[in-house]
């Protein structure tokens, strides 16, 4: 299971309108910090296969989604329930963080 490609075009139909909290990951090819979180947010969409929709939104090619959350550094992540921003992490943290927050809203 890898992470879904989220875009501005996809955004509402992949995450408002989704049935299962959603978890996407905000990053650039250029962003050294975001490799380092790469690898987590592919584990976690392994071991979150079927409670939790996983995705990826490159900043670079998706600016006006990025500019509605108000995504100013990355990697961002952020949790989505219900249509609704719930969470939201900033930086390359560790994994054991990001599965509280994720386990917080399931």
């Amino acid at each position: 299971m890898k992470p879904i490609t989220i875009t501005d075009e996809n955004f509402d139909a992949e995450v408002i309108n989704s049935d299962k909290p959603v978890l996407i990951d905000f990053w650039a090819v250029w962003c050294g910090p975001c490799r380092m979180i790469a690898p987590i947010v592919e584990e976690l969409a392994v071991e979150y296969s079927g409670k939790l929709k996983i995705g990826k939104l490159d900043v670079d090619n998706n600016q006006q989604t990025s500019i509605k959350f108000g995504v100013r550094s990355i990697p961002t992540l952020l949790i989505f329930k219900d249509g609704k921003l719930k969470d939201t992490i900033i930086g390359a943290v560790p994994k054991a963080q990001i599965v509280n927050k994720l386990n917080a809203v399931l």
